[in-house]
């Protein structure tokens, strides 16, 4: 396949992030690896949503804390970024409701239309501009040099930027410019791209507790967006899907990260590291990185917490 006919996939990943580990990173780029490898995808970029507040789990320490644990745990990917939407809402959000937030916004911001996994688009996601504004990326010395993958998610980011990005030792963040629209000035190559949902064998097996998920939500997280997920060792994820109705029904928008490698990172978590912190356990070295924990100890997060 060439590159524009495969499908252009931006991972979003929601969780507390309590703190962000060294696993939550490795599940980007397994993923990512993993979805080049099928040759049907192109991962362009990542999005880390941590979650509210005011979802009530103990010992989550504020999101302006994990917000920039977040941002210090990615300042030097290239595709990563970190967005506080879901953080400054009123109250707290379903996954449901931040992937369609999210669906929202690159539709302002590419002025085109995401396509559902169920029903592509017949609009082109990143196509022709409205106007005929000369596209910033044209070279008129040789027409044929088209924008790559990544320079499309660099653009986006740079705009998406000026809406919602990270900036640590803020105290709150702004948001601007809530209509731009990159499709006036901008001419890519048309691809489709589409919004997946990055998650753990854990949130996988949560979709099969009576009650936890509503029947609703789960339709357009599967149905329409698709989820990618990096299973933590020895989970059996087919066990886990015919366990519950709509995870059959949509088992097709499931791409499973398959990997024959033992990773340590795979076994890494936040309740671990938290454990790790309060006890003075060296081993913290291996589950956060150092800017995270020079942040943690300057702040004096988890040392006495519980949980």
């Amino acid at each position: 396949m060439t590159e524009t006919s495969k499908t252009h996939v931006i991972l979003l990943s929601c969780g507390s992030f309590n703190p962000i580990t060294k696993g939550h990173i490795h599940m980007f780029e397994k993923a990512r690896e993993f979805l080049h490898k099928t040759g049907r995808f192109i991962v362009i970029g990542g999005i880390i949503s941590p979650v509210h507040d005011s979802y009530g789990k103990p010992g989550l320490v504020s999101s302006r804390h994990r917000l920039t644990m977040c941002q210090l745990a990615v300042q030097n990917s290239d595709w990563i970024r970190v967005d506080p939407w879901e953080c400054y809402q009123d109250t707290w959000q379903t996954t449901c409701s931040v992937l369609e937030h999210h669906r929202d916004l690159m539709k302002r911001v590419t002025g085109c239309i995401l396509s559902n996994v169920n029903t592509p688009s017949t609009t082109p996601v990143i196509g022709q501009p409205q106007n005929q504004t000369p596209p910033i990326y044209q070279d008129h010395n040789n027409m044929n040099h088209k924008p790559t993958a990544i320079k499309v998610w660099g653009k986006i980011s740079e705009s998406l930027g000026k809406i919602c990005c990270v900036r640590p030792n803020m105290e709150r963040f702004t948001f601007v410019d809530e209509n731009a629209n990159l499709g006036t000035a901008v001419r890519y190559e048309e691809i489709e791209l589409r919004i997946l949902l990055l998650c753990g064998s854990d949130l996988l097996e949560s979709f099969c507790i009576p009650g936890l998920w509503k029947d609703s939500d789960m339709e357009v997280i599967v149905g329409d967006f698709g989820i990618v997920v990096v299973p933590r060792d020895g989970v059996d994820t087919e066990r886990i899907m015919n366990h519950s109705s709509v995870l059959r029904k949509y088992k097709d928008n499931i791409v499973v990260v398959k990997d024959a490698t033992h990773h340590p990172m795979s076994i890494v978590s936040s309740t671990k590291s938290r454990l790790a912190l309060q006890h003075g356990d060296g081993h913290v070295v291996d589950y956060l990185s150092q800017p995270v924990i020079d942040y943690i100890l300057q702040s004096q997060l988890y040392i006495n917490a519980s949980g």
